[in-house]
């Protein structure tokens, strides 16, 4: 007896956690119903997906989206607009906004801001502090929350823990796994004579390897003594890498497009604009992250989205601010890389989809299962284009990667059923709501 769905989406390879196949997807109700051969069953839609690859949805676990207090650069329609051109499904938002994210009342206010407001599912990352430490436990389990942030190096914002006995204070009472931005506070205030006004290249000279290598054991020694567990964000260096490997026990790794594409190198030529927090470094350092994505040591790949005006990158550096957009340019510059055999598709799928659910607890969605969302991320991998400041829909309205050509690209972005952008285009006004995550379920279906 063939079945009837609300939409399928026919004639694509699908690729998730069985391999790579041409396979029908039968969607009913927002999840996915079956998947297969559905050429005898009836549907209200029917998406041609003929020539194309159908990944689970891109979810981008590190996302910086400006609002509130920061609208002026970003907010969380421009930025989740961004996203979903990039083909990404979900995001989770980070704590350093102003007011900053560190309380129920503020992580229930950017809820109720990005609700049906941002074209992309999301949560917020809630930041840990010396004032909260004792109700992390209790934050982090809220609806709409994706764990604790930790800056132990100072970055944009006003969030910092900079010392072993604050930090320790922390993990003791995290149970989910909480998210560090790894920079020796000490260390960088220790160096910072060592910028040169009006030369970016010597923001990694000042934020060096030490900074991050040696913030990274203080961290993994402190997760080991409280049980914790924790996630390395944005991994810069090919020390970093070597000494996770061996502390995959409490340690998961997320790496960044710019830090697998960019090297020292590029400052001569885009200056301020890679500045980031850590930095872009030597092109050894770009080879031991590839090395930890091959071994499998890095888990997830976010974006580090993180926008400023041209007007503030332009300042005179040190004065111009760390951070670059990058949401909406992950799946071209990584499938870029796809095509040039750097990483298999199956590879990209687990760092983007499959490993932000399995290391976070997502509920339903990260993989293309019958029962999860019909979270989809379709792309054209024989596409051809040039990235251009112009297709960018951060209100930033830049990317570093202005001019480059890449061969792969996003075309569809499907989130619970719906298409929210086909062709460039978004088709579906914003339904954007917050993810569910197994640990802190709030509801039974």
């Amino acid at each position: 007896m063939s079945r009837t769905f609300d939409r399928i989406f026919k004639g694509g390879t699908v690729v998730n956690h069985d391999g790579i196949g041409q396979r029908d997807i039968g969607v009913v109700d927002g999840r996915i119903a079956e998947i297969g051969d559905l050429s005898a069953c009836s549907a209200g839609e029917t998406v041609d997906c003929t020539g194309l690859h159908i990944l689970p949805g891109m979810i981008d676990s590190q996302v910086h989206f400006r609002e509130p207090g920061g609208e002026y650069k970003e907010d969380l329609e421009t930025g989740s607009r961004s996203a979903v051109l990039g083909g990404v499904t979900a995001v989770f938002e980070m704590p350093n906004t102003n007011p900053l994210t560190t309380s129920e009342a503020a992580l229930a206010d950017k809820v109720k801001r990005g609700y049906h407001r941002m074209h992309c599912d999301f949560a917020f990352w809630v930041g840990g502090t010396h004032e909260n430490a004792r109700d992390v436990g209790e934050l982090e389990r809220l609806p709409g929350a994706a764990g604790i942030k930790v800056f132990m190096g100072s970055s944009t914002g006003n969030l910092l823990v900079a010392d072993d006995a604050g930090v320790k204070e922390i993990l003791k009472h995290t149970r989910r796994r909480a998210a560090f931005h790894s920079e020796d506070e000490a260390r960088l205030n220790e160096r910072k004579h060592l910028r040169v006004e009006g030369d970016p290249s010597s923001h990694p000279v000042w934020r060096d390897v030490e900074a991050a290598l040696h913030c990274t054991k203080r961290l993994v020694k402190i997760a080991h003594e409280t049980g914790a567990r924790i996630h390395v964000l944005h991994v810069s260096t090919a020390e970093e890498i070597e000494f996770l490997k061996n502390h995959k026990d409490v340690a998961t790794l997320e790496a960044t497009q710019h830090h697998l594409t960019l090297t020292a190198d590029d400052y001569a030529r885009l200056g301020t604009l890679i500045q980031m927090n850590p930095p872009i470094r030597e092109s050894r350092h770009r080879a031991g992250i590839w090395y930890g994505v091959r071994q499998g040591i890095i888990d997830v790949l976010g974006s580090d989205h993180a926008p400023h005006t041209l007007e503030e990158k332009h300042k005179t550096y040190p004065a111009s601010p760390s951070g670059m957009t990058g949401v909406q340019t992950t799946a071209a510059i990584m499938l870029d890389h796809v095509n040039a055999g750097r990483l298999s598709l199956e590879r990209f799928v687990d760092l983007t989809s499959h490993g932000p659910n399995r290391i976070f607890g997502i509920s339903r969605k990260g993989r293309i299962a019958a029962g999860y969302d019909a979270d989809l991320t379709i792309v054209d991998l024989k596409r051809e284009e040039v990235i251009r400041n112009e297709q960018i829909g951060s209100k930033a309205g830049w990317t570093p990667y202005d001019g480059k050509k890449v061969k792969g690209w996003p075309v569809g972005t499907i989130i619970r059923g719906k298409t929210v952008m086909w062709q460039g285009e978004i088709v579906t006004p914003s339904t954007g709501e917050p993810i569910e995550f197994l640990e802190c379920l709030h509801h039974t279906n």
